[in-house]
């Protein structure tokens, strides 16, 4: 997806309204402990770079949650809103906060082995564990590609 993919978003107040150009159409979902409670649920995210504009950013609360992450949410609702890496601009946007989320694919979870045995999802996705999406920021982080 390019510039002209725009897709437009907002919170469920309204007070944080963005628009974000997802990197493809492929999702992903989240089961470590952190998402679980800062979502109730997987966090089902769409990579979408440092496409993301927002609107007016005085709604937007920060979360330092890691060595190498931050969550943003809107601090007049509490919405979740996104993913961002520190040591980047790559955010990681909630799929659920985009108007339209027609011919999205349900592609990857992670921290997979961190899931409560409560719940499934029947998609067949790419799945890492915990230890191999901590292996995989590391090499991000030392400045390797191959991830």
């Amino acid at each position: 997806m390019g510039q002209e993919d725009k897709l437009e978003g907002g919170c469920l107040c309204g007070a944080v309204r963005f628009n974000a150009s997802p990197e493809n159409k492929r999702f992903g979902a989240c089961h470590c402990d952190m998402c679980r409670r800062w979502t109730a649920g997987a966090y089902l995210s769409i990579a979408c770079g440092d496409s993301v504009e927002i609107q007016d950013e005085t709604s937007i609360g920060v979360y330092s949650s890691s060595k190498w992450a931050e969550r943003h949410f809107c601090s007049k609702c509490g919405t979740s809103l996104w993913y961002k890496l520190k040591n980047s601009s790559d955010c990681y946007v909630s799929i659920e906060l985009f108007d339209k989320t027609e011919g999205f694919d349900f592609a990857s979870q992670i921290y997979i082995d961190c899931k409560p045995d409560y719940y499934t999802f029947s998609n067949e996705t790419k799945n890492m564990t915990g230890a191999e999406v901590e292996a995989a920021f590391a090499t991000l982080n030392s400045g390797e590609t191959n991830v």
